[in-house]
């Protein structure tokens, strides 16, 4: 079989990659009858704790933000990170997320939303990207989108973006899919990185979270000592850049 001639700027992954397509693509066809489905946790998805400041929080994304992975939402990252926050601030959370999202579908569905006022959003995107195939500028493309959204239709005043996790030490994976979406997530996010430190109040959360041991049983999600770690990151970086007065009220744009 005949292969293009791969120009030098390749980075290594895509070329394994181009060269092994056919046998990543039975691999993954594999994993997706084989692998353990865990569910969505029950837990409520909006509600109030705490007091003090108002502060409005939304965190949105994919399964992660849904918290596959625990038997409640209490032990997952919204549910963490709003115990962490209620000892200084009145939190109102909502939680907007779905197994399987990707960024764009994220866009769509925040299009479609009411118009709410937030202070703070949270997200956690990138790995459903990064598995079905998307490319990194496309990806980078609509998390610029849905950031601008946010800030235009929701009012919100800082937004805390959760990096790729380390998909190179999922245990589910096998080794060679393991090391290319590996690489992947490092380029992806060193990508996402750069992108948010060129905007005005939005912080990237690196997400080298340690997982050793620490994985879900379906060997893909984080267990509930990684939210835990995951959440005190978030809610360090909230409490260090939120002003502790009450919030002027904010305008949001009406579609």
């Amino acid at each position: 079989m005949h292969f293009p001639r791969l120009h030098a700027r390749v980075h290594p992954e895509i070329a394994v990659k181009f060269a092994l397509f056919p046998y990543l693509l039975a691999q993954g066809a594999w994993l997706r009858q084989t692998a353990l489905v865990l569910p969505e946790p029950p837990g409520a998805r909006t509600g109030f704790a705490g007091k003090g400041a108002p502060l409005r929080m939304l965190v949105l994304g994919d399964s992660s933000a849904a918290g596959v992975g625990t038997d409640h939402l209490d032990q997952a990252l919204p549910g963490q990170l709003r115990d962490l926050l209620a000892p200084h601030y009145e939190i109102h959370w909502h939680l907007e997320a779905k197994t399987g999202r990707t960024t764009r579908q994220m866009f769509k569905r925040l299009v479609k939303m009411e118009p709410e006022p937030f202070d703070v959003a949270v997200t956690a995107l990138g790995v459903n990207d990064i598995t079905k195939r998307a490319s990194r500028e496309n990806w980078l493309e609509d998390t610029e989108l849905m950031l601008d959204l946010l800030e235009t239709k929701f009012g919100v005043r800082q937004t805390y973006v959760s990096g790729i996790p380390r998909i190179g030490d999922f245990p589910l994976l096998p080794p060679t899919l393991r090391w290319i979406l590996g690489k992947q997530g490092l380029r992806y996010d060193a990508g996402l990185s750069d992108m948010v430190q060129r905007r005005d109040n939005t912080f990237h959360i690196p997400a080298d979270l340690p997982l050793d041991g620490l994985m879900s049983k379906d060997g893909f999600h984080p267990g509930p000592v990684v939210y835990a770690e995951w959440a005190k990151r978030l809610a360090d970086q909230i409490l260090h850049n939120f002003p502790a007065a009450p919030p002027a009220e904010v305008q949001v744009v009406k579609n």
